[in-house]
């Protein structure tokens, strides 16, 4: 008997629904039905009680159900002793994630003190690609909020920040509004490389009525941080903590007015949901419990 098995029961129990629980799985509809038939073949007895419009659990089913759902936990408690005697945590980061990274690591490595840390820098995609291969134990990700095969705990909310030259009429301001800054070439990301904030500022944009001169796509962060201080006419938009590790005296970044902000979540594998993903998130919240 397979645990896989078991999951797909389990999953046909929670939902009473094959379609559904296929989607929950992400495989094909015919893969959870053979797998709940060898089950029963194999058990002897009927689970579950099909009809064209409903479905529901025999008693058998029912007390399959509590013992498959122990085996599992079972199973979810090996895998996780197992996962002790790792002492390297891979994880998934990009630009402007230093301070959170230092918090969270520190957090961690106040609940586990034995393990070692690798830190990859991919662009989000690259990110997500990795967790799905098991090249990454978790990833640090802005503005992502669901994906197929992967779970997403959000864990922080960043405040969006223009960024400017120090000869801009707006550096000296405490605040700036879109309103102050439409008429200046906004440098963004192509959306391909950073749909989240791109679309967080033309939502803004949208909703304020406006309509921002566009500039040419920004490259990388240190390149953009040259242009737009060599350029008093040109602006940018940073999340709060990549905003915090400009060095440059050439440019300012002010928060925007009113506030535009963008999700941070802690994305890890399906299969590694569970209180330790959570633990994880928790660490790299802006106050860790």
């Amino acid at each position: 008997m397979e645990l896989r098995a078991l999951r797909y029961f389990v999953t046909v129990a929670d939902e009473l629904h094959f379609g559904r629980a296929a989607e929950r799985l992400h495989i094909a509809q015919p893969a959870v039905s053979q797998q709940i038939a060898r089950l029963e073949r194999e058990l002897g007895v009927r689970l579950l009680d099909r009809s064209p419009r409903r479905v529901r659990l025999t008693a058998a089913g029912q007390r399959v159900l509590e013992a498959a759902r122990s085996t599992l936990a079972a199973a979810s408690q090996v895998e996780l002793a197992a996962k002790q005697v790792v002492t390297t945590v891979r994880i998934g980061t990009a630009a402007g994630l230093t301070a959170r990274l230092e918090r969270g690591i520190d957090a961690l490595r106040e609940r586990a003190p034995e393990f070692d840390v690798v830190l990859v820098d991919l662009p989000v995609e690259a990110r997500l690609n990795a967790l799905r291969q098991g090249d990454l134990d978790l990833a640090l990700t802005r503005g992502v909020r669901s994906v197929p095969g992967l779970e997403v705990l959000p864990a922080w909310t960043e405040r969006l920040y223009a960024v400017v030259s120090r000869h801009h009429p707006a550096a000296a301001r405490p605040a700036a509004g879109l309103t102050e800054l439409a008429d200046d070439a906004l440098r963004l990301p192509a959306r391909e490389h950073d749909p989240a904030l791109y679309d967080a500022v033309a939502v803004a944009l949208h909703e304020t009525g406006l309509c921002a001169k566009p500039g040419r796509p920004t490259g990388t962060l240190q390149d953009t941080i040259v242009e737009v201080g060599s350029d008093p006419r040109s602006w940018t938009v940073l999340p709060a903590d990549q905003a915090a590790e400009i060095r440059s005296t050439r440019v300012r970044a002010i928060p925007l007015e009113p506030p535009i902000t963008i999700a941070g979540s802690v994305v890890v594998a399906q299969h590694q949901a569970g209180s330790g993903a959570e633990c994880a998130a928790a660490a790299f919240r802006d106050d860790p419990v």
